[in-house]
Formats: C-alpha cells, structure tokens, sequence
C-alpha cells in the first residue's frame, strides 16, 4: 500500500500554548466517494495560532485534544471507488470544509453557512496537519501542472479573499480600498487587481506593511494616521484621487478605527464588505451607511466556486501566492513555525508534511528584506 512505512504524525493540541505529537492511525477509506490524501505543506492561518494561544474562539472551544491545520495541500494516495474525478497521484489543494449537502443554505449555494459544516481544526474536528487526510473527493481541487503543491497550500487564505472580493461586486475600472495589509488584505488587493480595478489602495498603520502591499499588488497605499475616522477618509481619498470615494472597500482588519474609516470612504451607492473579524461590538457610523445607500455584506470563509477561481488565478500568474511565502520548516519544527507567525516573523510559512523531507532540498531561510516586511504583520491571521 501507498501508506506502508509512513508516518501519520500529527501536530496535537492539548490546552493552550501545550502541543505534542502523536502518531495516528491512518484513516480509512469510509465513503466510495472519499480518498486519501498525503498531505505535503500546510500554511497557518490566524485562527491556528488563536487556538494554540487560548483554545477557544468565540463560542468554538477546545476541549478535547485538536489536530491544528486547516491550509493544505498534498497528494492522493488511495481513492474510493466511486470517484471519477481524481487518480491516484494528483496534486490537490484540499478544502477543509465539508457541509451537509441537504440544508437550505448547501442547496441554495451558500454551503458555507451550513450549520452542519465540518471544518478542519474548529472543535471538535482534527485539522489538516498530519500525514493522512481523507476527504470528499468534490472537496479536493486538482493543480495544474503549473502550480506547485507549495502554491497549493495557500489556495485556502486565495479563496477567503475571492470570497471576500466577490461580494464587493468589483468591475473592472472601478476604484477599491484595502483596510488592512496582513496575508488575506494583500490577497484581496491582488484579486480586486485581477478583477480589473483600476486602482487598489492598501491601507495600514505599519509602513512596512504597505511597502510590500505596492510590490504585492497595490497601486496606492496609505499610512493611516491617529486622527478621526472622517480625516482619515478624506486623506486616503485624496492620496488616491478616489473623487467622491471609493466604488469598493474591504475591511480585512477587524479594528474598530479602520472599519469606522471606511464606511467614510466608501461613495455613494458603493459597496462595504466586513472580511476581517475583530470584537463582536463596535461603534458603527450607522448614518454614513445609511445616507451613502451604501450596500453592506458580511463574508465567511469561502462557497461555490471561490477554490476553482483561486486556483485559476494562481495558474494564470494573476496572483502570485509565492512572495508571501517566507519559508518552509519540517514537520518537527511545526512549533517553532507557529512561534513566528505570533511574533510576526513571517508573512506566511508552511510546513512540510512528516512524509516530505525538505531538509537539504528547499530553502528554509528568510531573506532579510522579506524578514522586515514580516515583521510588521505581528500574528497575522486572517487579515
């Protein structure tokens, strides 16, 4: 078997900041539309290093021992047999979540609001960092040739912000402002660029942040200043020559301030769309939204089609996922990963699976001018 000799260790979260590693069983094969996936690399997301930090996000708590991961790519190794669609050794970029497929929300579009939803590591189901996963094989997104499995992992944070810029219903010439220049801000930015807007303005309070946003993807940046939301709208609009404001913006920060600046920034009959997550209240300038006729949407992870777009767009070199790569660590080093993402060392690292070696054939350092871009997105996460 394909398995034979591998290790299915697994990266295991026991209570905040206490990880260890055990050595599963493989999982089996249970549904003939399932397969079996060996996962190689795996990004970490915001929400991977909440958990270790505090074991909980909202309402989602870890009470029994977690699998961290949710951003991965691998390799198929075994497929049920009534999959049509994948063989084995297909490269895969693997969407974590599964829903019911029955619900209103499943049979409307909207899987992701499926109440039903099974997402890799949220409690109480194991995450993607492990030897072996198995999957729905509708789940799983073949890559092209031409994308790399390295690509592969960041496919998932690429459809959170084709998600995200999706709902901002950008057409092309129109204007867009990025609150927000951590890995899904620089990613939004990007695909409102390949969406074909004109200009794309990233916004943050780190220079360092917004000097990689204009290599990455944006056409503008702005510095935001400790001044009141409304000043700082009209300074970005000016910096820009947005007119009466911007056709698009996209909050991917979640801070209270940069939400505030950009209902202040929208135009009139513009488009607001809430990508980051920060406190569950805040002040709202619910008058600006309201005399603007501003339409406003929430946006949570991804639904139909988004992973299909992203890879796309990574395959047509419209977004290129690899400068937000830093590096690549072994499995065994998973915690020193995870410790620079929190002290904001890396943009994005990934780790390797525990069947892929990389030491001695990839490039596992941090060239000093990415360090320094990095240093400034201080944990990340989703924004």
């Amino acid at each position: 078997m394909a398995t034979d000799g591998k290790s299915n260790l697994s990266f295991v979260l026991n209570k905040p900041l206490d990880v260890c590693f055990q050595d599963k069983p493989v999982p089996k094969i249970n549904s003939p539309h399932d397969v079996l996936v060996a996962v190689n690399y795996t990004g970490i997301c915001g929400s991977d290093v909440h958990y270790w930090l505090h074991g909980a996000i909202g309402h989602f708590v870890v009470k029994d021992p977690m699998v961290l991961g949710h951003e991965s790519a691998g390799t198929i190794v075994a497929v049920g047999d009534a999959v049509k669609t994948l063989s084995v050794g297909d490269r895969v970029a693997l969407e974590p979540g599964y829903p019911c497929r029955r619900c209103v929300h499943c049979l409307s579009g909207h899987y992701n609001l499926c109440p039903e939803m099974r997402f890799a590591a949220t409690p109480p189901y194991d995450g993607t960092l492990t030897g072996f996963w198995t999957a729905p094989a509708d789940f799983c997104y073949k890559l092209p040739e031409t994308v790399s499995l390295q690509e592969g992992a960041l496919i998932e944070p690429l459809a959170v912000a084709v998600h995200i810029t999706k709902q901002a219903k950008i057409q092309p010439g129109q204007t867009v402002v990025v609150m927000g220049a951590g890995p899904v801000g620089l990613l939004c930015a990007a695909v409102a660029k390949a969406y074909g807007a004109s200009k794309v303005v990233s916004v943050d309070i780190v220079p360092s942040k917004l000097e990689f946003a204009k290599s990455f993807a944006a056409t503008h940046t702005y510095l935001s200043q400790r001044v009141s939301p409304e000043e700082n709208a009209r300074n970005i609009i000016a910096a820009a020559d947005l007119g009466e404001g911007a056709d698009a913006v996209i909050d991917a920060s979640g801070a209270e301030p940069s939400i505030q600046a950009a209902l202040h920034v929208v135009r009139q009959g513009g488009h607001y769309v809430q990508g980051g997550m920060g406190k569950d209240n805040i002040t709202f300038p619910i008058m600006a939204l309201c005399i603007k006729e501003v339409t406003a949407s929430g946006s949570f992870r991804y639904g139909s089609g988004d992973y299909r777009l992203a890879i796309q767009l990574v395959e047509q070199g419209k977004v290129d996922v690899k400068k937000l790569v830093n590096g690549v660590v072994p499995f065994k080093n998973a915690e020193e990963a995870f410790k620079k993402v929190k002290e904001g060392e890396v943009i994005k690292i990934l780790i390797a699976g525990p069947n892929e070696d990389v030491e001695g054939s990839l490039d596992t350092t941090v060239d000093e001018k990415k360090l320094n871009e990095a240093k400034a997105c201080g944990g990340s996460g989703c924004c």
